[in-house]
């Protein structure tokens, strides 16, 4: 797949001088950098973190394609955990440092009783090649308990919206 679906939020991502390693491109660190940013970008900051003062749509507006953004993470319930439990990456060209953001296109792919799977294009803002294609899987934790929380209707039906093909079978 060289194109995201027409449910994704497209992201426009800075690129740091300090991203790129001796080789001249992004190094794959800062791609997972990357991934963390179109993820809080297109689905917001956990609730109880950072300061107030993001404005809706930061990073996506005005940028063709873009759906715009989805609320998941502030409506988590306090002592709930969206954590990391897997993340894929293909690389299939060199991201190059420019001085433009990198477009970032993010959408759900799975919903699962207690994960979501969300898949990601970075695709380079001057040439438009796709440049690594990715995949980060979330599980809601209780902090308290240990266990996973499933998750609940109201995310189910808001992600529902962003659904679309899975990049990795």
């Amino acid at each position: 797949m060289n194109s995201a679906p027409s449910t994704a939020v497209r992201c426009a991502i800075p690129l740091r001088w300090s991203d790129m390693d001796a080789y001249g491109h992004i190094n794959n660190v800062q791609v997972l950098r990357i991934l963390e940013e179109a993820r809080i970008i297109a689905f917001g900051a956990p609730a109880g973190t950072g300061a107030s003062g993001t404005e809706e749509g930061a990073g996506t507006a005005g940028l063709e394609g873009s759906t715009g953004r989805v609320s998941l993470f502030s409506g988590i319930a306090d002592g709930v955990q969206a954590l990391v439990a897997e993340h894929r990456i293909r690389y299939t060209a060199s991201l190059e440092y420019r001085g433009v953001p990198v477009l970032v296109d993010v959408w759900i792919s799975s919903i699962k009783p207690a994960s979501l799977t969300m898949d990601y294009l970075l695709v380079d803002p001057v040439t438009h090649e796709v440049c690594a294609r990715a995949q980060t899987v979330l599980a809601f934790l209780d902090t308290e308990t240990g266990r996973l929380v499933r998750t609940t209707p109201q995310q189910r039906k808001q992600l529902t919206g962003l659904l679309g093909e899975s990049l990795f079978r």
